[in-house]
């Protein structure tokens, strides 16, 4: 097993997360995370703020970024690892996605008033830090809140999905167009959370074929989306396709995550970690040893926790 406590897969209120760049990585630290990434939607504003907080507290970090990318008429993201943040192409490319998202949000909230449910674009505006990312996680919020649906299950039941009223299809970047952006900014790219996508076996592994020729290197393995035969899977899909594994939580919120920071499973033995390839790109937290957590850790911030 690979034992390292790595987390290299959470939100903040960059994008969709509901703790601050500095909160996330001090309940990461108190979560005895041991190397940690900032992965935000489409968006790198946090990352100096989660550098400085990650190094005040002794503990290991990656850049990170979540890209939106369309393949085979699904969303499929992407996540960089370990890249230069002030990367003028992966700037531009993260700005023009972004760019994008406005429409679509207003796009969503005129679906959603077609079956009577008006206001969810000022609703959903309520949640936002970043008025450049609304997504469909602020609209689920807004709709837990009014009452319309019980919780994120039953939005994206009734709502916001494929053949549902809210749901938008959107133009993302190409896959080829996202590893580049990440390769040519010195960073690594991984698949994000392979399970959740529906694709056929046919489909998947062209999107795997294909990401390995436009030079993607990683792929999530551990995750919190995936089950117990999710991670056998992908782990022989990281074996057949020479790619490095990763492991991230997803985390956006300490009431709505299923996995807490830190909280996954370790990744099988035999598996290549992605942080094996990123030493040089780690910035050090400090610490005298790199297996031990910094007791200069704070309490966790945030309420409970869904089990996993």
């Amino acid at each position: 097993m690979h034992t390292l406590n790595a987390d290299l897969h959470s939100h903040s209120t960059r994008s969709d997360g509901t703790l601050s760049p500095r909160a996330l990585a001090e309940r990461a630290c108190a979560r005895q995370v041991q190397l940690w990434a900032l992965t935000d939607h489409d968006d790198i504003g946090g990352q100096h703020e989660a550098a400085a907080a990650a190094q005040a507290l002794g503990m290991d970090w990656l850049s990170g970024v979540e890209i939106s990318v369309s393949f085979a008429g699904e969303t499929v993201h992407i996540v960089g690892l370990g890249m230069d943040v002030d990367d003028p192409a992966l700037c531009a490319g993260l700005a023009r996605i972004r760019h994008g998202r406005s429409q679509r949000a207003l796009d969503m909230a005129e679906g959603l008033a077609q079956v009577g449910l008006k206001g969810a674009h000022e609703g959903a505006l309520r949640y936002v830090s970043n008025p450049d990312l609304v997504s469909r996680t602020h609209f689920a919020r807004w709709l837990v809140e009014t009452g319309v649906c019980s919780d994120f299950g039953s939005v994206f039941r009734r709502y916001l999905t494929h053949g549902k009223p809210g749901f938008v299809e959107h133009r993302w970047a190409g896959l080829g167009e996202a590893v580049q952006w990440i390769t040519d900014a010195g960073g690594l790219a991984v698949i994000a959370h392979p399970g959740r996508y529906r694709f056929s076996a046919t489909a998947e592994f062209a999107l795997f074929s294909e990401f390995k020729t436009h030079g993607g290197a990683g792929v999530e393995v551990v995750t919190g989306s995936h089950g117990a035969g999710d991670t056998l899977k992908y782990a022989a899909m990281a074996d057949e396709f020479g790619l490095y594994a990763s492991r991230g939580s997803d985390f956006h919120s300490p009431e709505e995550s299923r996995i807490d920071l830190g909280g996954l499973p370790d990744l099988a033995g035999g598996l290549r970690p992605v942080w094996q390839a990123l030493r040089h790109r780690v910035r050090p937290g400090g610490r005298a040893k790199p297996d031990l957590r910094s007791e200069s850790c704070p309490p966790i911030a945030g309420g409970a926790v869904s089990a996993a």
